[in-house]
């Protein structure tokens, strides 16, 4: 499938003479001659997403080294979008890596402008991959969670969206190929070190807000409707509705979304968390500074192996 296929959704991309890539700093002089465009980032077979930009800085970094084996010929460590002020993005060989923020909505911005940016580039099939932390469900941390379907705060497997004044509303769930080839990465194969810890399939929850989204009981409020606080019980009793009722192993803010618009748009993508803590036991991270960062390379080792044996054996 080539992201092409997204022009049907916003029939206003042919109309226009020039686009201008506001936050990314990039701009497009003319829709119809893309050639400089197509020169630049034409090539991008994966694009990384991940909230923080040192994280994906240190994402290209790691698959410069573990993937291209130090030779990926690319000036990984510029960011590409410093202009823009607000996201950073590093190219290292076929593989663009972005930072997105906190929440859906800050990803969103990023997201829509990214898949124009491949669209007049012209990149064929094109893959986007979220690389996050989380908080588990019933799940040990530094388990691997790759997502199916993203769940809103309603438990519902659909993203919600005010458009000119009108309740729209969209599935949630990610490309089944890419998910499957990338829980298969979780096993060695032709001298790789040992198999990839624990890495599962599983629902995700995409919480609008950090804490009472949650269900935390560690932020400025603790409430519910009408001002009634919650309890303990009360999120646990949640907490296990979730995971029983739903298949949910963990829960972020980005997933709905996520799935939602690249579903529309055409594009296969996929997300891969790693959990920090089982929020069935607390609402606190008690890892080391060391398991922590143990933790948060986790999805790094998979994403990379999956780019090694499908991307770069493909080309």
């Amino acid at each position: 499938m080539n992201v092409c296929i997204m022009t049907a959704k916003n029939f206003n991309l042919a109309q226009m003479p020039s686009d201008y890539l506001y936050h990314l700093a990039v701009n497009i002089a003319d829709t119809k001659n893309t050639a400089d465009i197509r020169k630049k980032y034409g090539h991008i077979k994966v694009v990384c997403l991940g909230g923080k930009d040192t994280r994906m800085r240190e994402l290209a970094k790691y698959i410069h080294e573990n993937v291209y084996d130090g030779n990926s010929g690319s000036d990984y460590q510029k960011d590409l979008f410093e202009e823009g002020h607000r996201y950073a993005g590093f190219m290292v060989g076929s593989v663009l890596c972005v930072s997105h923020g906190v929440g859906s909505s800050t990803m969103s911005v990023v997201l829509h402008e990214l898949i124009k940016l491949v669209h007049y580039a012209g990149c064929d099939d094109p893959l986007f991959i979220r690389i996050g932390t989380s908080g588990g469900l019933g799940v040990s941390p530094g388990t691997v969670v790759v997502t199916n379907k993203g769940y809103n705060g309603l438990l519902r497997s659909e993203y919600e969206i005010a458009i000119l004044g009108e309740r729209v509303v969209r599935p949630a769930y990610f490309d089944d190929r890419l998910r499957k080839d990338l829980l298969a990465c979780a096993e060695a194969v032709d001298g790789e070190a040992e198999k990839i810890w624990k890495v599962i399939e599983g629902n995700t929850m995409g919480a609008e807000c950090f804490y009472e989204g949650q269900g935390r009981l560690d932020g400025a409020s603790c409430t519910k409707v009408n001002g009634e606080r919650y309890t303990l019980e009360d999120k646990l009793n949640f907490l296990k509705r979730c995971h029983d009722e739903c298949g949910i192993k963990n829960i972020e803010m980005e997933a709905p979304m996520f799935a939602s618009l690249t579903l529309h748009c055409g594009i296969r993508a996929a997300d891969v968390c790693v959990t920090l803590l089982n929020r069935l036991e607390g609402d606190q991270v008690k890892a080391t500074k060391a398991q922590l960062k143990d933790f948060e390379e986790r999805p790094f080792v998979l994403v990379a192996r999956f780019i090694k044996r499908h991307i770069l054996s493909s080309t």
